[in-house]
């Protein structure tokens, strides 16, 4: 037990170490001078806000497969990108229609609907260009590599086909089945983009993608379940959004498909399923992955 506390006050360290390093980048890879307050749009989107657990993925593999530091950083950085221009645009009227995000108004409602969009899509962008600098900084073969696992990830095949998905199932019954291939879109795809963008900046065998992908499916579809059962166990000030807004707008979750104790079970199996594929990877220092899966599953926001 004293040797598990120590490993989880060793990623606490590191987690700490390396969040400041993904502020610190992205504060200067997000513009202050955007015209006619875009930027600052951008920055208040991105900026101090969020558990930047895409990222904590991203530099985790990274770490278990002694990856470029220069192109982990960058992929971190654009993965939190794509994920904040995600959430702006979820928020919007024509979406969501959320007011409340990270514990602070949501973009919209801050700057209006019109700079909100074009915030996103801004963001969407610098997450390309953030993957792409010079062949001295990255490797030109590895930007391509890195461009092309976000694209997928953020596109129709995953998060914007799952949110359509969404959309559309408003009011409908969905079993297990489509509501969990919604989510592997909606929520896991990016998720999974993120342990594979940080598996790519490193050399790996082909053993070893296969379980880091398995370990990125699993924990990806278990932060979507955690999140249904914290919509309807927590409070909006410890959420940091809007609690029970899935329930009001009628849409299906993992609590109301399966129950509020068979989803913390499903959250626990996957769980083991992530832990069992590190277990197959044959990396050894995968002690972050780990502690990223347990936080993934115990959080209370």
């Amino acid at each position: 037990m004293v040797g598990e506390f120590m490993k989880r006050d060793d990623f606490d360290t590191w987690s700490i170490a390396e969040l400041e390093a993904v502020e610190a980048a992205l504060d200067t890879w997000v513009p202050v001078d955007a015209p006619a307050g875009l930027g600052e749009a951008m920055r208040y989107a991105v900026l101090d806000g969020g558990k930047r657990l895409r990222p904590l993925l991203v530099l985790a593999a990274a770490k278990a497969v002694h990856g470029s530091r220069e192109a982990a950083l960058r992929a971190a950085c654009a993965v939190e990108l794509i994920h904040a221009y995600s959430l702006v645009h979820d928020d919007l009227p024509c979406m969501d229609n959320d007011v409340l995000r990270r514990g602070k108004p949501t973009v919209h409602v801050q700057f209006g609907v019109a700079q909100a969009m074009l915030a996103g899509d801004a963001m969407q962008a610098l997450a390309f260009e953030v993957l792409t600098p010079s062949a001295e900084a990255v490797a030109p073969a590895l930007q391509a590599t890195l461009c092309g696992l976000l694209a997928r990830a953020a596109g129709g095949a995953g998060m914007a086909g799952g949110q359509a998905i969404d959309l559309a199932s408003i009011g409908l019954p969905l079993d297990e089945q489509g509501l969990s291939d919604m989510h592997r879109r909606k929520t896991g795809a990016l998720l999974q983009a993120s342990v594979l963008m940080g598996a790519a900046c490193g050399a790996t065998t082909p053993t070893a993608w296969q379980a880091l992908s398995r370990y990125g499916e699993a924990i990806g579809l278990a932060f979507q379940v955690v999140d249904d059962i914290l919509d309807v166990t927590q409070a909006s000030e410890t959420l940091g959004k809007t609690a029970g807004k899935d329930l009001d707008n009628n849409k299906p979750t993992y609590v109301s498909v399966l129950g509020l104790e068979p989803a913390r079970r499903r959250a626990d199996e996957l769980r083991r399923a992530a832990r069992a594929a590190l277990a197959a990877s044959g990396l050894p220092d995968v002690q972050s992955l780990h502690v990223l899966a347990d936080r993934v599953v115990d959080r209370e926001n």
